[in-house]
């Protein structure tokens, strides 16, 4: 019995090798914008979010995001402000840490997430404001409701994973909800709310 245990366990640590070998040693993303490849790129749903924050009733923090974006990309490293955005973001991903609460944001109160299914972001200009730094101008649509919008972005990291070229990116802006037609518990829940955006992108090799 003893020399079936052992031999069991090196059979299972050898299938294990492979495994461990393709882990790799450091990340495969940097913060070096020398990695980045012309062509055009599509959002990765699994490694994007929308992330909103509010301030609940005067005594909370309180924060949800949206999940599982597509859209696209296309940039050259060689005029990075000719780059180009698009990003639909499905309105019925929302999610919070309460199930009725995600259900009353869905309904028409809030987002309305049967009648308009997503949200669209077009990029209309880019502004390089730094090294990895800039200024991405364009439309927002909630509810088909459309308004300009500018996000400050910044580069986060550039590099090859399973076979794909990748790129990812973090953004920031404040909106005004009732702009979009949801108004719902304004003032008690504020208008202005503040979105940090975090989208990968990537492509074929």
């Amino acid at each position: 019995m003893y020399r079936s245990a052992a031999a069991l366990l090196l059979g299972l640590s050898l299938v294990a090798l492979p495994v461990v070998a393709q882990v790799p040693k450091t990340p495969p993303g940097a913060s070096d914008v020398r990695r980045v490849t012309a062509g055009t790129y599509a959002v990765d749903p699994g490694h994007s979010q929308v992330t909103f924050t509010v301030n609940h009733l005067g005594f909370s923090t309180y924060r949800g995001f949206f999940g599982s974006p597509t859209g696209s990309m296309t940039i050259d490293p060689k005029a990075p402000a000719k780059a180009k955005v698009s990003i639909d973001i499905p309105m019925s991903g929302i999610t919070t840490t309460v199930e009725k609460l995600d259900e009353h944001l869905k309904a028409a109160d809030f987002f309305d997430a049967a009648k308009y299914p997503t949200a669209h972001f077009e990029s209309t200009s880019v502004r390089v404001t730094g090294p990895k730094t800039a200024k991405i101008t364009g439309n927002l649509t909630i509810k088909g409701v459309t308004k300009p919008v500018v996000l400050d972005t910044v580069f986060i990291g550039a590099g090859t994973m399973m076979g794909k070229r990748t790129i990812g990116f973090d953004a920031t802006t404040t909106v005004k909800r009732s702009d979009f037609g949801v108004s719902y518990g304004i003032p008690l829940v504020p208008d202005a709310v503040p979105l940090q955006i975090s989208v990968a992108f990537e492509k074929p090799e």
